[in-house]
């Protein structure tokens, strides 16, 4: 089966909750170019939140993978006392300051056991993904205070979570789980310039030529123009990379019945694409 005109575009962010010059959003696009490969046409640097809103914005067809989440912890907001809807919950987080939710989170992980600081959403065990409230390396609780509230000021359609456009519908992907079923623990990208050595340009090596061929759980192979290939190779940050791996993944849940999701997803915390 090739692509037609009615397969929406599939995108990747690699998201960013301060997007700059120096570190912008990236969006890999893409295309389904057959039943088990993906075309990666292009990669967009966003530097700014304004210009991450006009991405949003844009009319569709198109369906993108988040590298940020898109839940908490039904237990930390039990605990919290913070509303059980997904809705009302995402409202009122999105009121909260920054400083708020630190001072908030780091209270709740210090009145808990060492080795069980953090609560932890269904999907974060099978993704092998830090939990969402986790506010330093990766700060991704800042990262789902600016990323779904912006999702839901364009109007955008969630799945399984909350209703918007249907030509414009976002999900959750997480880039690492795919990266460490190719990579293990090796390390492929850093953001500190004197730390994107020989090693790590090595290991993007590896993991974009196990795409190329297929060799993931998700069974897609992955192709792009020369130019392209080369700016995944060279982008010592790993941005480019980790978009176009939650390309890969809203793709192969674009395939799936109820987007791959498990029929008990706890809808308060969501799910992340191929966990």
């Amino acid at each position: 089966m090739s692509a037609t005109a009615t397969d929406p575009q599939l995108r990747g962010i690699d998201f960013s909750s301060r997007p700059s010059q120096r570190k912008p959003i990236v969006v890999a696009l893409g295309r389904q170019h057959s039943t088990d490969t993906v075309q990666l046409t292009s990669l967009r640097r966003l530097p700014t939140t304004e210009s991450f809103l006009d991405c949003l914005l844009e009319p569709g067809p198109w369906v993108a993978g988040c590298d940020f989440p898109f839940g908490l912890p039904r237990e930390l907001v039990l605990q919290l006392g913070w509303p059980l809807r997904w809705r009302e919950l995402i409202d009122h987080y999105a009121t909260l300051e920054r400083s708020a939710i630190r001072a908030t989170f780091a209270a709740f992980c210090a009145a808990r056991p060492v080795g069980g600081k953090f609560a932890h959403r269904a999907c974060d065990g099978p993704a092998g993904a830090s939990p969402s409230m986790k506010w330093v390396n990766p700060p991704v609780a800042y990262m789902l205070h600016a990323g779904v509230p912006a999702l839901l000021a364009a109007g955008c359609d969630l799945p399984g979570l909350h209703p918007g456009d249907r030509q414009r519908q976002a999900l959750e992907a997480y880039p690492g789980l795919l990266a460490r079923e190719v990579l293990g623990r090796q390390s492929y990208k850093s953001d500190d310039p004197k730390r994107q050595d020989a090693a790590r340009a090595a290991a993007r090596r590896q993991l974009l030529e196990a795409l190329e061929v297929g060799r993931t759980r998700l069974g897609l192979r992955l192709t792009a123009p020369p130019a392209l290939r080369e700016e995944l190779l060279e982008d010592g940050s790993g941005d480019c990379l980790d978009a176009t791996l939650c390309l890969l993944q809203v793709a192969w849940g674009l395939r799936q019945p109820r987007w791959g999701w498990p029929a008990d997803v706890d809808v308060l915390e969501g799910w992340i694409l191929s966990a």
